[in-house]
């Protein structure tokens, strides 16, 4: 699945064992009781498909009740709730046992894979497993988030933003978010983040708590993980075993985690009710049309072009050597997938039915507003406006994506030296006024990326650093006041080369003492990361508060009318669109039909061996090879289900009515890539593992008995 970007880019930017449990247990999950919610009036064009990532506090019972007969009681909601976990670094997760245990996909926990090898112990090609709790290794930068509580704060923050002119909106928004963050924040174990749902018509807090000391248990090798590589992405039939498991540790010990889901030892079948609980990261489902054309036309194509570039830099690269492999196979992975993926909303957005689709349903929407005198009057003006701020999104994204975003300088040694020269300046401020990433409820997660023990390759540094300056002197121009300034009289990769031979950065001790010594360090400092940071910081604060007050305040301002008048005129019995926090999907165990050919939804074990060369990416690795006179071939392997989900859900679970896991996700297929717009219910699909062949895989492959166990509790 398309991911969102690793932590350190924010820097810029088994059933209960106590019977007095049992009503919340996952082995006793509650019959079918009163519904959660009621549910009013079907909203404009979801029909009886299984389309919506559905908040768990505005759940629509009914409905579910009504397309497939099961009613989730709010116990069983809770539950679910406490039992999903959310990855900092953009993906989904599970609790599955007592004892901390999560399952996610491979790819998920690949940074901390790459992290903890070395030359001499390649964890991503070898595998992990951890035979005692004493082997279980730390990831060194590694958060795992639990939704603890959900409250609606949209009548404050509408009342913060009250009467706020176009100017005002943007800095008065920032500063209620920060207020209610941090009061909700009491300690470092707690995150809070404010969330706005249906383009600013709700705001709701999530209250979480944070883990940072996660631990690696399980990782089997990337050949079979990713078996079929690039070439089988977003396909299937997958043969891909891609899954890890983690655990949370609580001051030094397992968490205890009387909330889990319970594992099912006949997993998926077919035409069962499925659900999905996990954090998909972004739709953009409610766009007006203009923000749709900008996508098409500017974004989609530009970031294409670039990582379409920067694979090719990264392959060759990667082929130099094994050690070059390994440093580049998460940024090339990522590449891969962002591409696909990318593709995909493009081909969405260049298909005239799909487009006039979108253009009619404004149409509907608008027509359906101006008959209301007083409705019309609440939203003047709002669509002409997001259009207005689309033309100040084409003069500006240059200079603000490839100066203040992490993209515009492809380098961790570059996110470090930005984050440590804002520090002291930032927290000298109120906290409603600093720059978020720099809020009281991100310090933990900020502080543990940037004194991450995890090592920094200086040779990938150098290549993705230099190939981003050349990238940018190409986009903005030699002439450019901001490229002169930036580059002088050197050549981009040689500037490159002289800042990572030159800095000290990427020992976490001199990163320490630098944020500790506070703003008199930070300034002596002659690191050339540092001067970097420094001799552009001027103009790229400045072009992100003209991005945030004439884009970003501007289509948020309006958006919010927009949901308001789409409440009044169709209802609220609709989801909005994906924010990163815990939704969920319910469909069914089911196939597919493509250009006159049936999609079954499952596959085998023994089909991974038939589909194999033994060439990369179709080469099973020795373990698998070796175990398989041992294997039961006709066990399921991958499946397909109609949940409605986009990136970001890697690693959900897939659970019954009885949240019992019978699968993880780890992919959507090919249709599904159109998913960030809208939802095809006889096409899209949702790939995931089947619990059976995990246990089958760790049992007779890994010698996993220690897992096995675990997850039959």
């Amino acid at each position: 699945m398309p991911r969102s970007l690793v932590l350190l880019g924010c820097l810029t930017l088994a059933a209960c064992a106590c019977p007095e449990r049992a009503p919340l247990c996952p082995t006793t999950v509650p019959t079918p009781g009163p519904a959660a919610t009621s549910e009013p009036a079907p909203a404009a064009g979801l029909g009886d498909t299984d389309e919506g990532m559905w908040l768990l506090n505005e759940f629509p019972a009914e409905r579910l009740v009504r397309l497939h007969g099961f009613a989730p009681t709010q116990a069983w909601l809770d539950h679910v709730r406490e039992s999903s976990i959310r990855l900092a670094g953009g993906c989904s997760g599970s609790l599955v046992s007592s004892r901390g245990l999560v399952l996610t996909n491979h790819h998920c926990a690949e940074k901390c894979i790459q992290q903890l090898s070395t030359k001499q112990k390649d964890l991503t090609e070898a595998g992990f497993y951890a035979a005692s709790a004493a082997d279980e290794a730390r990831c060194p930068d590694m958060e795992v988030n639990q939704l603890t509580a959900i409250e609606d704060v949209t009548d404050r923050m509408q009342e913060a933003l009250a009467g706020a002119s176009a100017e005002e909106f943007a800095t008065r928004r920032k500063a209620a978010v920060a207020s209610l963050e941090q009061a909700c924040t009491t300690s470092d174990a707690v995150r809070c983040d404010v969330v706005d749902l249906y383009r600013g018509g709700k705001y709701h807090l999530y209250k979480y708590r944070r883990f940072q000391d996660v631990r690696l248990v399980f990782a089997p090798e990337v050949a079979i993980a990713f078996f079929g590589g690039d070439p089988d992405n977003f396909m299937f039939p997958r043969f891909d075993l891609d899954v890890s498991f983690l655990r949370i540790y609580d001051g030094g010990t397992p968490l205890a985690s009387s909330r889990h889901f319970a594992w099912s030892a006949a997993g998926a079948a077919e035409g069962e009710l499925t659900f999905i609980a996990g954090h998909p990261g972004s739709t953009e489902r409610s766009l007006t049309v203009s923000q749709l054309a900008y996508r098409r036309d500017v974004r989609l194509p530009e970031r294409l072009l670039w990582w379409s570039e920067e694979r090719g830099l990264l392959t060759e690269w990667s082929q130099r050597g094994e050690d070059q492999r390994r440093l580049a196979r998460s940024l090339l992975f990522k590449r891969e997938n962002a591409i696909k993926a990318y593709k995909g909303r493009l081909a969405a957005l260049v298909d005239p039915a799909f487009f006039a689709r979108k253009v009619a349903e404004e149409r509907a929407l608008r027509a359906r507003v101006a008959a209301d005198p007083a409705l019309a009057a609440s939203v003047a003006g709002a669509w002409d406006a997001i259009e207005t701020a689309q033309a100040a999104r084409r003069r500006l994204h240059h200079h603000y994506e490839l100066v203040e975003e992490r993209e515009g300088l492809e380098s961790t040694l570059f996110s470090i030296a930005r984050a440590l020269l804002r520090g002291p300046e930032e927290l000298a401020k109120p906290n409603a006024a600093r720059l978020h990433e720099f809020g009281d409820a991100n310090l933990p997660a900020l502080k543990q990326a940037l004194f991450s023990s995890a090592p920094v390759s200086a040779e990938l540094e150098t290549l993705t650093l230099g190939a981003s300056l050349v990238h940018r002197r190409e986009v903005l121009g030699p002439d450019d006041a901001l490229v002169k300034k930036l580059l002088g009289t050197e050549e981009p990769r040689e500037l490159a080369r002289r800042l990572v031979a030159g800095t000290k950065l990427a020992d976490p001790k001199v990163r320490q003492a630098l944020w500790d010594g506070g703003k008199a360090a930070v300034d002596a400092s002659q690191d050339p990361f540092i001067e970097l940071a420094r001799r552009i910081d001027g103009e790229a604060r400045a072009y992100r508060q003209s991005f945030e007050h004439e884009v970003e305040g501007v289509e948020t301002r309006n958006g919010e009318l927009i949901a308001r008048a789409r409440f009044l005129a169709f209802g609220t019995a609709q989801y909005p669109d994906a924010t990163f926090t815990l939704r969920l999907s319910y469909g069914v165990v089911k196939g597919w039909s493509d250009a006159g050919r049936v999609v079954a939804p499952f596959t085998t074990l023994g089909g991974a061996f038939e589909r194999a060369t033994g060439k990369e990416p179709f080469a099973l690795p020795q373990s698998w090879l070796g175990a398989r006179s041992k294997l039961a071939l006709d066990t399921p392997f991958d499946f397909v289900t109609t949940n409605d989900l986009i990136g970001g859900n890697s690693g959900s679970p897939v659970f019954n009515a009885k949240a019992e896991i019978v699968g993880v996700v780890f992919d959507g297929n090919i249709h599904s890539l159109g998913g960030a717009f809208g939802f095809d219910d006889q096409k899209n699909r949702a790939v995931a593992v089947h619990s059976r062949a995990l246990v089958e895989a760790l049992a007779k492959i890994y010698g996993a008995g220690r897992l096995v166990e675990e997850l039959g509790k």
